[in-house]
């Protein structure tokens, strides 16, 4: 009986260190959850990201100046610019990591140095520029001329290259640039290794989507890319109600050191942009018609080439000859009176890249 009754006083006193062990054994399994060297990349990659921030002080100047100011980059400017960028990606053919880092460039650039808006477009197209030569396949990249000219910007190729030449050095831009891009893919990966078969996952592509769309409002540059990528799916799965997902952004939080009200803060910055993006008012970037300049000459001859087939002289019947033929077309090949112009002229014939004339026919 004595024996029982020291045996229940003990079990009283045990609870604590009970409970203790079973939060210890909850972490450990936490810990055997995440792949260990996925675990330690992420790791790394935190501890690298705040190097390739954008400068707070500049980007606190660009929000505060105004569109009208000559003699500095407003928010508003810079983020027309990337729209931009996020068009040009899409034309050429870039894929999104290209246009991340082109943004990543832009942003660390535009709050280092004391930029004036006219020379926007060139740095703009130059950090995009930069980017696809350190990713993108040599045979993807488009040419500076034709880059410049798609862009319709009014700078030369040695604009280009003198550009290219600064950003280079003030930014001593690094071949595996880090982004949220990176940890965008990182989780994901997790996300897959871990969820069993039944849940479902965010796709990965309309994640992308929505970065691309986040990058375009200069607020979420102040964001850790670490915690921009977990955001975005946080949100995204709050859609899904999946608690077997929710805990592993948890599990993702804690080794990280992500607090609950900066993941908050985000993911709430994060759904007023998705609700902006998705609505039906929004001109999203990745579906924008390129707009194009052209001058007087050009319009009309496009204009009458559009909509009527130019006409061919009168073949007289009965006077057909193989003279006569190579004659003909001589003369319509030679005439200055043809709609389409010669090709050379006023140099407009080049002005559409090989690739658009194709898509056209």
């Amino acid at each position: 009986m004595i024996c029982k009754l020291c045996m229940f006083i003990k079990a009283i006193n045990a609870p604590k260190c009970h409970f203790k062990q079973l939060r210890q054994a909850n972490r450990m399994r936490d810990l055997q959850g995440i792949d260990a060297s996925l675990l330690k990349e992420l790791k790394l990659c935190c501890a690298k990201e705040t190097k390739l921030l954008p400068r707070e002080s500049g980007l606190k100047l660009m929000e505060s100046t105004s569109t009208e100011d000559r003699n500095g980059v407003s928010a508003k400017s810079r983020d027309t610019r990337v729209e931009d960028l996020w068009s040009l990606t899409n034309f050429f053919g870039y894929s999104t990591q290209t246009f991340v880092l082109s943004v990543s460039l832009l942003d660390r650039f535009l709050t280092i140095m004391k930029v004036q808006p006219k020379h926007l477009p060139c740095i703009g197209v130059c950090c995009l520029h930069i980017a696809a030569k350190m990713l993108e396949e040599e045979g993807n990249i488009s040419p500076t001329h034709e880059l410049i000219r798609i862009s319709q910007s009014k700078f030369t190729v040695s604009d280009l290259g003198r550009m290219e030449k600064i950003i280079s050095e003030k930014l001593s831009v690094e071949p595996k640039a880090l982004t949220a891009l990176t940890f965008l893919h990182l989780y994901y990966t997790a996300f897959t290794s871990m969820a069993s078969q039944r849940v479902e996952i965010p796709s990965i592509v309309r994640l992308e989507v929505q970065l691309k769309a986040c990058l375009c409002r200069l607020v979420f540059s102040k964001a850790k890319p670490s915690v921009l990528a977990l955001a975005l799916i946080a949100h995204e799965i709050e859609a899904l109600k999946s608690i077997t997902l929710s805990k592993i952004v948890q599990q993702f939080q804690r080794h990280l050191k992500i607090s609950e009200s900066m993941l908050l803060q985000w993911k709430e910055l994060v759904a007023k942009c998705m609700a902006a993006y998705y609505s039906s008012e929004c001109v999203k970037p990745d579906h924008r018609k390129l707009v194009w300049i052209v001058s007087r000459r050009t319009a009309q001859s496009l204009q009458g080439t559009h909509f009527r087939v130019p006409l061919l002289p009168t073949i007289p019947e009965g006077s057909w000859n193989e003279t006569e033929s190579d004659d003909s077309c001589e003369d319509i090949s030679s005439g200055e009176d043809s709609p389409c112009g010669s090709p050379g002229s006023d140099g407009e014939g080049s002005f559409f890249p090989t690739s658009f004339l194709k898509c056209r026919k």
